[in-house]
This record gives structure tokens, C-alpha cells and sequence, in this order.
């Protein structure tokens, strides 16, 4: 009944979608294996892309040839560009997105992908052999061989879907839990454990009082996520989310529901989100605040459901519903369902290469919150570069691997491959070091050819990116060269809180100015306006941060020199680490297990200290 395949994806959510179509679109012969056809690409919680961090990640999917930044799009409802008030290395873009039309366009782009075939049933087995992996076994009894499997199996494995006192097995309300694959793995000498997550309650739009929230529009002007298309929506016509919060009277009624809390009462034994903590968490934590924000997040352009973003819970019905009719503007609210906690298995990251193909297993790769990670953006990423990569492994062709100073997606898996994680890991700013370098506004600059090398990113990107820097190249110059006088600026600069120019100055050097920025100089000094005009808004971003920003992305450069020195100073296979006694124990321990491939990647390992990479770096002769 089924060919051999190249690669077999286990799981259509956002990770397997992008493993599905990266692995495709560099020519491999693709099987993506779904328990339900129907749900491919679902947004399980809530209805949105990017944020902060997770904005950088969607561009760099985008720049490499990922369908995520193109899906979102043509989805959104709305758009914001996060942190605007401070530095180009904070910006983070974030998209509400119709959550049936998000869902639908990801299916039809991957069904007009070439080299796509999709198969609805459960994967409960892994065919292997002399620990390299041929296949898959479904529960219909299939067995469908493969050079490479890519596990994307979300939070299905062994879940468990916790509701007050009730709970019962699931991967997702509604949706039945896999079993199987975890305890075949860890036979085979894998280590696993539990972890949890959560969602919020959906809300009947009809029945809340917006009178009674803060309107949180969208920005006028709408950027996007993809280098490849603009997005079609108009600002006017975006739709708001609302603000509201809770109040002492809701966590009163919270902690009524707290003696049934599956979380307090010990039947979840998985750890959950620091960053996104269900509200009894919340109001136990952080006992000393009266009110915490929540997010009211409309579902599409044509539902009245509503997603209650800062209200995930696993309380029972009776209590979340009490409680939330005690919020401003839910006074009167109607339940489309409570929300839940769910706990499944995933495998510590450390078990993993930098490809994503496991240690134990040759040709099996994971990705997503199997490798204990949280969110779409961070899925998807993972889904990407394994799909990459086991399309490289079945052609037995070199990995294709991303370096903590090239992007997000490299600081996401250096960081879970050297140092693991306990909790569900989720993606910052502040979790890169080289966050001047890795913009949301230069994903291409630093992705898009590398990965058109590889046979990834089209012949358009390409060209795009081309057109952009050759642009910048002609602003620069321009605005280096072009003098503006003191009678056309001044008034301009007054309006800025800016100081009067007394003689001409070079357009670049006006520029750097605090509270003056490129767009409002193109609309004030009329001597620049026809020139300036003629491109398009993501050179002449481009070209500002280039200039304002200068000496920082310089340092930045610097850094990134420096450390790769210990990147190039390559750990043979067979280094025994065990003969180095002045290691600490930890250390030793950390390199027998994850075995670093350089001394930058030694360098990183969590509980490493500089002292144990001095005495590698002496007994290495260095």
C-alpha cells in the first residue's frame, strides 16, 4: 500500500507542518502521519504568532524558507510591533490570527507543496534496526518504511487532560492520547519525563460588556512576518483585543477551588510554563498583587469566541465560571469550555545532536515539545531545521546547523542540546547574547542566502534580499552625502525637542539624533522626501538601525569574533574525559553525557566553569 519514503513526520501541529514542508520543498519524498486529519496546524491554545522573541523566531522561519510567517499573514486580524519604545533588538512582532483560517491556509499550503503525502492514523511504533530507524508502525498495522522519521508528537504522548477533579486521557480536549512510541524509546535507552501545560477558558463573545475593558488596538501601520508577500490587511480594518483584570473577589473565589486543584492536591507531577503560569498559580505566587491582567482575544474574523489569555486553569467548571463572572465586562459571560491542564512526556534535549537526530538513534529526529519546549514559534523553528536535517540525513549529506550568533533558532537548540531543561523552555530576548545582531528586521540579511545555498529558500527570496541590500548600499551613500539646511530642519527638530541647526548637516548625522527618526524626517524635510520615497519600507528600516545603531552592532560583531575562536577548536569524538582529574565531577559528568563538539559548545554546558574549559583547552595543547 505505501512506497518508501524519504522522510515520515509523525504529528501536523506546527512543528511537523514546517518539518513536513522543508523537507519536501528541498526534494524529499514526504509522509505526514496525523491522528486527525482535521486539526493540521491547529492553534491549541491561543489564537496568535509572535511576541516577544517568538516575532524574531516566525521572521527567521520565514527568511529560511518555513511556511509560518506566510500563513500568519494571511490569517491575521490584527498587528502589533512589540517594544517599539525601545532599541531595534527588542522589537518584537505579534499577530492575532483567525484561528480556522490560519489552520486552513497552512493545510492548503501544504497540500499544493510537491512531494507532500498525508495519511490519517497513529504512530505507535518506531521500525529499527542496528540503531538506525527504517519506519514507522501505525495502529492500523501499517508498516511504512523510511530513511528518516521526524517525531513532532506535541503534547499526545501519554497525555493526560486534568479538569477540577476529573481527568482522563488526551493529547488535546477531545482528541485522544498516544501511546506507545515513549515506552519503545525508553527501552531502547532513552531517558523521558513529564511536563505540563495549560490553556484557558473560551468565552461567548455576545454575552461581555467591552464598555467595561481598555480597547487595545492594532498598529497603523501593519509590517508583517514574511519577506516574500506584504500582508493584505488594512490597518482600519483590524480587529481590537480587550484588556481587563481580575480583582480580590475572583482570587478569593480561585482559592475556594483551590482544595480540588489537581495542581495543589499532587495529581500533576509534571512542571509547568514559568512564563505562562496557569491564575491559581498566579494568585499563589504572587499572593501580595490584587489584580492581574487578562488579555480578551477574539478567535477569527467570523466566531464569537473568545480566548481569555491570563486565565489558563485547571480548577474545575464550577469555579472558573464563578470566578470569572466576578471580572469587569463577565459579569454576565456564557462557557464554550473550561479551561484544562494537560501533562505528557517529553525527552530531556540533551539526548540530542545540534541537527536534532538523536544520540541513540541514528536518522530520528525531534522536534517541538517532545524536546520540552513551549509555544507555536518555538515548535515550528525545531520543525524546520529537523525537517532540513532529515531530509540531509536520508541523502547522507552534511547537517545543517545555525550558530548562537546567526540566529534565534541557534540559541534555542544550543541552549536545550548543552544545557536542558526541567520545565517547559520558552524563548526571550534575554536568552541571546548577540541580540543587536539577531533583529526581527534582518532575518534575511542573515538567513535567507545561506539557506538558498542549501537548496531551501527560493530563487525570489533571493532576489528580494539582493534588491534590499543593494538599496541600502544607495541610502547610505545618499544620506552620507546629503546636506540638509538650517530652514528646512529646524522647524522640524523643534517639534522633536531637538536643538536648532545652526549650519547645514549631513542628513546621516541628523539622523542620530534622540526623537528623530527616519519616516518623520521623510515627512518634514521636503529637500529628501522625492528621493527617500521611492523605497520601500523595510530598506529604509534597515538602513536607520544601520546607522543609529553603528557602534553597538560593531561590539556585537567583536564578540561574536572572539568566541569563535573556541567554536573552531574542535573535542575529538573519542576524548576521554575521565583522565582529566582536575575536571570537577560535575563537568566530567556533563561531557561524558552530552559529548561538546568544540570548546564553545564545552563552554556553554550548564554547570561548566571557565576553570574546567581552561584545563580542557591546556590538555588540548592550547
Amino acid at each position: 500500500m505505501f512506497q518508501k519514503y524519504d522522510v515520515i513526520v509523525v504529528g501536523a501541529g506546527h512543528a511537523g507542518c514546517e518539518a513536513a514542508a522543508s523537507a519536501a520543498n528541498l526534494g524529499s519524498k514526504v509522509l505526514l502521519i496525523t491522528m486527525n486529519m482535521q486539526t493540521i496546524a491547529q492553534m491549541s491554545c491561543n489564537p496568535a504568532m509572535g511576541g516577544i522573541a517568538k516575532g524574531q523566531i516566525v521572521k527567521e522561519i520565514d527568511a529560511i524558507g518555513g511556511y509560518s510567517g506566510i500563513v500568519t499573514d494571511k490569517s491575521m486580524i490584527q498587528f502589533r510591533m512589540l517594544n517599539r519604545s525601545k532599541g531595534p533588538a527588542m522589537w518584537s512582532p505579534r499577530a492575532q490570527s483567525d484561528r480556522m483560517l490560519f489552520a486552513a491556509t497552512w493545510r492548503e499550503m501544504l497540500e499544493n507543496t510537491p512531494n507532500v503525502d498525508f495519511y490519517q492514523d497513529t504512530v505507535v511504533e518506531l521500525l529499527i534496526n542496528n540503531h538506525k530507524v527504517e519506519g514507522v508502525v501505525t495502529s492500523l498495522g501499517h508498516r511504512i518504511k523510511a530513511n528518516s522519521v521526524v517525531l513532532t508528537n506535541g503534547t499526545f504522548l501519554n497525555g493526560v487532560i486534568h479538569i477540577g477533579e476529573k481527568n482522563f486521557g488526551g493529547g488535546r480536549v477531545a482528541e485522544k492520547s498516544a501511546k506507545g512510541i515513549t515506552e519503545q524509546l525508553v527501552s531502547l535507552g532513552f531517558e523521558s519525563d513529564r511536563l505540563k501545560t495549560g490553556t484557558p477558558p473560551r468565552i461567548d463573545g455576545r454575552s461581555l460588556d467591552y464598555s467595561k475593558m481598555e480597547e487595545q488596538k492594532g498598529d497603523d501601520e501593519i509590517v508583517g512576518f514574511s519577506y516574500l508577500e506584504k500582508p493584505q490587511l488594512k490597518a482600519e480594518d483590524q480587529k481590537s483585543c480587550w484588556i481587563t483584570y481580575t480583582n480580590e473577589e475572583v482570587h478569593s473565589l480561585l482559592k475556594d477551588g483551590f482544595e480540588s486543584s489537581p495542581m495543589f492536591k499532587g495529581r500533576i507531577q509534571g512542571t509547568g510554563p514559568r512564563y505562562c503560569p496557569s491564575i491559581e498559580d498566579k494568585i499563589n505566587r504572587f499572593a501580595e498583587r490584587d489584580r492581574h491582567q487578562l488579555f480578551v482575544e477574539p478567535e477569527g474574523w467570523n466566531t464569537i469566541e473568545i480566548y481569555v489569555n491570563g486565565f489558563s486553569t485547571s480548577l474545575s467548571e464550577e469555579v472558573q465560571i464563578k470566578a470569572l463572572k466576578k471580572v469587569p465586562g463577565f459579569e454576565h459571560c456564557k462557557m464554550f469550555r473550561p479551561g484544562y491542564a494537560i501533562e505528557y512526556d517529553f525527552f530531556p534535549p540533551t539526548q540530542l545532536s545540534f541537527s536534532l537526530e538523536t544520540k541513540h538513534i541514528k536518522n530520528l529526529f525531534f522536534a517541538g515539545q517532545i524536546n520540552g519546549t513551549t509555544g507555536y514559534e518555538e515548535a515550528a523553528c525545531q520543525g524546520l531545521m529537523a525537517g532540513i536535517n532529515a531530509h540531509q540525513a536520508s541523502r547522507e549529506l552534511e547537517p545543517f546547523v545555525l550558530k548562537r550568533s546567526d540566529a534565534y533558532i541557534g540559541v534555542l537548540i544550543d541552549d536545550l542540546i548543552n544545557k536542558g531543561t526541567d520545565e517547559p523552555y520558552r524563548m526571550f530576548t534575554s536568552r541571546a547574547e548577540y541580540r543587536t545582531l539577531l533583529r526581527q528586521d534582518n532575518a534575511d540579511i542573515r538567513l535567507t542566502e545561506l539557506s538558498f545555498n542549501l537548496g531551501l529558500a527560493s530563487q525570489e527570496r533571493l532576489n528580494n534580499l539582493i534588491k534590499k541590500q543593494n538599496d541600502v548600499v544607495v541610502l547610505k551613500d545618499y544620506l552620507q552625502k546629503e546636506n540638509i539646511e538650517p530652514l528646512e530642519a529646524n522647524e522640524y527638530l523643534e517639534s522633536v525637542n531637538s536643538s536648532a541647526l545652526l549650519n547645514k548637516q549631513k542628513a546621516a548625522q541628523l539622523l542620530l539624533r534622540p526623537g528623530v527618526d527616519l519616516k518623520s524626517m521623510i515627512n518634514n524635510i521636503p529637500s529628501i522626501q522625492t528621493f527617500l520615497n521611492k523605497f520601500e519600507y523595510d530598506s529604509l528600516e534597515q538602513v536607520e538601525i544601520q546607522l543609529k545603531y553603528e557602534t553597538y552592532i560593531e561590539k556585537e560583531k567583536e564578540m561574536v569574533q572572539k568566541m569563535s575562536q573556541l567554536e573552531n577548536l574542535i573535542i575529538p569524538d573519542n576524548f576521554n574525559y575521565d583522565n582529566l582529574v582536575s575536571l570537577s565531577n560535575e563537568a566530567r559528568q556533563k561531557f561524558n553525557k552530552i559529548k561538546p563538539k568544540t570548546l564553545g559548545q564545552a563552554s556553554r554546558i550548564s554547570g561548566v566553569n571557565p576553570s574546567d574549559v581552561q584545563i580542557l583547552l591546556l590538555f588540548m595543547g592550547r
